[in-house]
């Protein structure tokens, strides 16, 4: 792939990631948060189901694998995408979109913890700036509320998903476990959501248009440029690009909902960004390096 192509869906894709943030929060004068959530990923979990089937990509053939994918999508599109929508509730786009993509410093560290697995020192050097980083952009908040827990929590939600399809994934079409998880974990959300709030969904253009974009642009499309990506190039090194979406979560939140940008969160935003980079970072040789974008 040439090297223009690789950056300019590198921006795309981690553009999707940060920006559902702000238009996220921009939903939620529209519906509940577990609805918006909910409605968001059974389209794109129905849309991609059609697409896997269609093209006949494997899908599992016991019970076991169907259960694998329904943990995964209870955790990673339950678990994270109720606590964004539901922190979203409560602080700004970008304080979310911060803490939620801490999700890579957790994974080294759960990692080593429950796995057994074994990082290199610039990756526990980016684990630590990356904690000092959110210790920072905390302190730069007078008030304490809910949202912050819930933002940790998606986090910690995301971390735990990483390594569940690290280990279980090659066992799976990549497209089939993605269309069936968001599917299985909208279906979650949106049951939810008549348990836990009192559900409304207000039809008109703007949330209509506002669906659409999360469900297509900001799911379908984000998954598909991602996956892409991380088949044609080095994964290390495309995973090391993921620092961008909090950058692009901060910047959309400041455009789109005027949000107030602190020097807090520059601060902190910094070392979380070095911090991701560094996790997800994969140093190799010169001359590897050189043949990177050789294709």
């Amino acid at each position: 792939m040439k090297r223009h192509y690789f950056f300019a869906l590198v921006i795309l894709t981690t553009f999707l990631m940060g920006s559902s943030f702000a238009i996220g929060k921009i939903g939620l004068s529209y519906s509940s948060p577990l609805l918006l959530a909910g409605f968001r990923f059974l389209l794109a979990g129905l849309i991609m189901t059609m697409i896997v089937k269609a093209l006949k990509r494997t899908h599992p053939g016991d019970k076991k694998g169907w259960g694998k994918i329904a943990i995964i999508g209870t955790l990673q599109t339950a678990g994270v995408m109720g606590c964004i929508f539901l922190s979203l509730r409560t602080i700004a786009a970008s304080e979310s979109s911060i803490l939620t993509f801490t999700n890579p410093l957790l994974v080294i560290v759960f990692g080593t913890i429950f796995m057994g697995n074994r990082y290199k020192w610039y990756q526990w050097t980016g684990v630590v700036m990356g904690f000092v980083g959110v210790g920072i952009t905390l302190g730069g908040i007078n008030d304490f509320r809910i949202g912050i827990v819930f933002g940790a929590a998606s986090s910690v939600f995301w971390a735990i998903s990483t390594l569940l399809v690290n280990k279980w994934g090659e066992h799976f079409d990549v497209w089939v476990l993605s269309a069936y998880q968001m599917l299985f974990g909208g279906s979650i959300l949106t049951f939810s959501s008549f348990i836990l709030e009192e559900p409304y969904f207000h039809l008109s253009k703007q949330s209509v248009i506002i669906l659409l974009w999360l469900s297509i642009m900001s799911s379908i499309v984000q998954f598909a440029v991602w996956y892409f990506l991380l088949q044609k190039g080095d994964p290390g090194k495309t995973s090391s690009y993921l620092f961008l979406a909090p950058f692009f979560g901060v910047l959309t939140g400041s455009v789109l909902l005027n949000e107030p940008v602190s020097y807090s969160l520059i601060a902190g935003g910094t070392f979380i960004l070095i911090g991701i980079y560094l996790v997800n970072k994969q140093f190799i040789k010169r001359r590897e390096k050189a043949l990177l974008f050789s294709e």
